[in-house]
């Protein structure tokens, strides 16, 4: 599955997109891209997560090929 990270979950995970193969949940996938990369250990606590465009939880089921975008909060107006 493609990772893709934003704005501040991209600077922690010192790149903008990676193909991982984890699973079977989005909690997994988390799990997985904070134990390559512990700097995202906090962002990830406080961001939105979108599979397929769609936001979810960490029970989602994720499957080969889908998307899955960490989108930490945004500042500004």
């Amino acid at each position: 599955m493609t990772l893709r990270y934003w704005a501040g979950a991209r600077a922690a995970a010192g790149v903008t997109e990676e193909t991982i193969e984890t699973g079977p949940t989005v909690g997994d996938v988390l799990d997985d891209a904070v134990a390559m990369h512990p700097d995202l250990r906090d962002v990830v606590a406080v961001c939105s997560v979108l599979l397929e465009g769609r936001a979810v939880g960490r029970e989602a089921v994720v499957a080969d090929g889908q998307v899955l975008e960490v989108l930490p909060p945004f500042a500004g107006g």
